[in-house]
C-alpha cells in the first residue's frame, strides 16, 4: 500500500518539490492550499509525470474549518505517514502599517495554523504508523531581520514549537522536524526548492535530527 504525504501550503516552489519528491519516492500525494486554480494546476503537473495526486482547498487560518477538512482527507485518503506544514507569509512588511492586529493574522498562519495541523495529525493511527511531522523553517528564527519583523517572530515561535514537541512526540513513536533555510527559496542554485526538497527527504527518512540548518 502506497504511504500518504499531506502537503499542507502546496506553492509553486517548496510546497510543489516536496510533493515531487515524496511522490517520486512512491507516495501518494495531497495537496492543500487555498488557492484553487493554481492547486489544480500543480496537481496537473504531477500528474502529467505519473504521480497520484488529489487536492483539497484549505485556509490554514480558519482553525476550525480547517480541521473539518483535514479530517475530510483523512476518511478520503487515509491516514498520512507524513504531514508537511509550509505556510508562511514571506513578503517584506509596511513597517509603518505594521500594527498587532497585522501581527496576529500573520501569526495565525506562521504559526499558530502550524499547531491546529499537528493537533489534528498525532492520533493513535498517526502513531502506528510512525507519522512524521515535517515543518519549513527559517534563519529569521535565529537572525530575526527588522524588514521581517513578524516573520522573524513567527519562525522563531515555529522553531520553539518543534523542538519543545520533540521528545513529547517521540513518546508516541510520532517523529517531528524541520528545515531552517536560511536564505531566499529559489534565489540561486543553492537554495533550489528541489535541494531543500532532499533535505526534508533526509529528515524522514533518517530520523537522526530534527534540524537541520540549510
Amino acid at each position: 500500500m502506497k504511504r500518504t504525504i499531506f502537503v499542507i501550503g502546496a506553492g509553486k516552489g517548496l510546497g510543489r518539490s516536496v510533493a515531487e519528491k515524496f511522490a517520486g519516492e512512491g507516495f501518494k500525494v495531497v495537496l492543500m492550499a487555498r488557492n484553487a486554480d493554481r492547486l489544480q494546476k500543480y496537481a496537473s503537473a504531477l500528474a502529467e509525470k505519473g504521480y497520484e495526486v488529489y487536492t483539497e482547498i484549505a485556509d490554514v487560518t480558519q482553525f476550525e474549518a480547517f480541521a473539518e477538512i483535514y479530517e475530510r482527507a483523512v476518511k478520503a485518503y487515509g491516514t498520512p505517514d507524513a504531514v508537511f506544514y509550509n505556510v508562511g507569509i514571506t513578503v517584506p512588511d509596511d513597517k509603518a502599517a505594521l500594527s498587532a492586529q497585522v501581527l496576529m493574522e500573520h501569526y495565525a498562519a506562521d504559526a499558530a495554523g502550524a499547531y491546529n495541523c499537528v493537533k489534528l495529525a498525532v492520533t493513535s493511527e498517526f502513531a502506528a504508523k510512525r507519522g512524521a511531522i515535517l515543518v519549513t523553517g527559517g534563519g529569521l528564527s535565529m537572525y530575526p531581520h527588522i524588514d521581517y519583523l513578524p516573520l522573524s517572530m513567527d519562525k522563531a515561535a515555529l522553531r520553539a514549537m518543534t523542538l519543545a514537541l520533540t521528545p513529547v512526540l517521540k513518546e508516541k513513536g510520532i517523529y517531528i522536524g524541520t528545515v531552517q533555510v536560511t536564505g531566499a527559496i529559489g534565489s540561486n542554485d543553492y537554495y533550489a526548492p528541489a535541494n531543500i526538497a532532499e533535505e526534508f527527504w533526509k529528515l524522514y527518512n533518517k530520523r537522526e535530527v530534527n534540524e537541520i540548518v540549510y
